[in-house]
């Protein structure tokens, strides 16, 4: 399919409206789509899930609107920083992690500030055909041992009845996406998370008590940045930046990449519009927003992408309606707790579709550009690429920091391009049998 007839497909493009009803539906399946992970990054690091889940929220709608409202992209709880909040939070309390966390934000915003003076036109250069769709392709493809996991494992153990829920949650998606039209076309997500959640409930996987538990409503446990147990903090953590912020190039590396797909999938080219100074900027005051409340740090999700890939859906207001349900549902506690009790076979099964999504989009970068693998360049490029961001070789500097094989293989990947020099005109650089 050429890029023409693939937004020839799209339901609704960039800027476009759905109904009211419509546009609540598509939101549900976004908000369905990235609330586990957004919840376990809390739950990982001794943070409150409904805190993240508010911040994500109201991170996201900040996110639009430093963007101008043109870039489709929800802000969730980045896993960069797990490892390193739940060291601070356990050696300092909260204020040490909501001053990193607002150090990355601001980090952030001073690379912005850096963008804007330089211009992104370095962007096509270290950013080819050849080094974008084996990124793309890693992006997707690094969750695929994730997915399979929670597929098939219960309490870390294989258990059939978690790839029944996980193999038919995903057949389910693809027959609805493929055979239902109108508006049951474009929530094959959300029809196949509610099948499987059914199908997990017949088989004993649904866990209810927290539901029974929860309060209809539940303020939130917000950590304010200077407050420490109820009591004022101002204490100084220098230790909790030093820390984080080195970080900041994983998210940074998952930033460039989540764009790169994005502008794949609906045409658009948001390094030049609204600016990859305004995205860098929106993800970072999202992030010193988090830390001022209790939340972890945020980042774009690549489970909303896989949405968007899927349903041809890339409306920014479908992102804003999943950003205020977000919010909404974080003060709603039985709301939060059904979400909250979807199983991971269910969240595996609609992985095992969206996370080979995004790498296929990164499959299809290479085929529409005609990069040509015969070449010795670009398999030197792509080889090393592919190994070490689906094998996730990562490099643990410490304890704290470890840099994802995602970030690696990116970095890598840009080292490549620009040190391999290029075949001159005229002669083959092939290689031969």
């Amino acid at each position: 399919m050429t890029e023409k007839q693939n937004q020839e497909s799209v339901r609704y493009q960039l800027y476009e409206r759905p109904p009211f009803a419509t546009l609540l539906g598509l939101s549900l399946q976004h908000l369905f789509s990235m609330f586990g992970a957004t919840i376990l990054v809390p739950l990982l690091a001794g943070l409150s899930p409904s805190v993240a889940l508010f911040s994500s929220g109201i991170g996201t709608l900040i996110h639009l609107l430093v963007t101008r409202g043109r870039v489709p992209a929800y802000m969730g709880s980045s896993f960069a920083f797990i490892i390193p909040m739940a060291s601070l939070l356990k050696t300092f309390g909260y204020p040490a992690v909501g001053q990193g966390v607002v150090a990355v934000g601001l980090c952030y915003l001073v690379i912005a500030l850096l963008v804007a003076k330089v211009g992104t036109d370095w962007m096509d250069k270290i950013f080819p055909p050849e080094v974008v769709g084996p990124v793309i392709m890693v992006i997707g493809l690094s969750l695929a041992q994730t997915a399979a996991q929670s597929g098939t494992e219960i309490n870390g153990h294989y258990d059939w009845r978690a790839f029944l829920v996980a193999g038919l949650t995903l057949l389910v998606m693809i027959l609805s996406n493929q055979f239902l039209k109108g508006f049951l076309g474009m929530i094959p997500v959300l029809i196949g998370i509610a099948f499987g959640y059914l199908l997990a409930m017949l088989l004993g996987l649904v866990d209810l008590s927290g539901v029974q538990s929860a309060a209809w409503f539940s303020l939130p446990k917000f950590d304010f940045l200077f407050m420490n147990k109820g009591h004022f903090d101002s204490a100084f953590y220098p230790l909790a930046m030093l820390t984080m912020v080195p970080l900041v190039l994983v998210t940074l590396s998952e930033h460039l990449g989540h764009l790169l797909v994005l502008k794949k999938i609906t045409g658009h080219d948001f390094f030049k519009d609204p600016g990859l100074n305004k995205t860098l900027a929106g993800d970072g005051l999202a992030s010193v927003f988090a830390g001022l409340i209790g939340g972890p740090a945020v980042t774009s999700y690549g489970e909303n992408i896989g949405v968007m890939q899927l349903s041809k859906v890339y409306s920014v207001w479908v992102i804003a309606g999943a950003a205020v349900l977000a919010a909404f549902f974080a003060f709603i506690g039985k709301l939060t707790a059904i979400i909250q009790s979807v199983p991971a076979a269910v969240t595996g099964g609609v992985g095992l579709m969206l996370y080979g999504v995004i790498a296929a989009a990164g499959l299809q970068v290479l085929v529409d550009h005609r990069v040509d693998y015969s070449e010795k360049r670009n398999l030197l490029i792509a080889g090393p690429i592919l190994v070490i961001g689906i094998g996730n070789f990562h490099w643990a500097l410490t304890s704290q920091i470890d840099f994802s094989g995602v970030a690696l293989a990116t970095v890598l990947g840009v080292c490549l391009n620009v040190l391999l020099p290029k075949a001159e005109k005229g002669k083959d650089s092939r290689l031969r049998d």
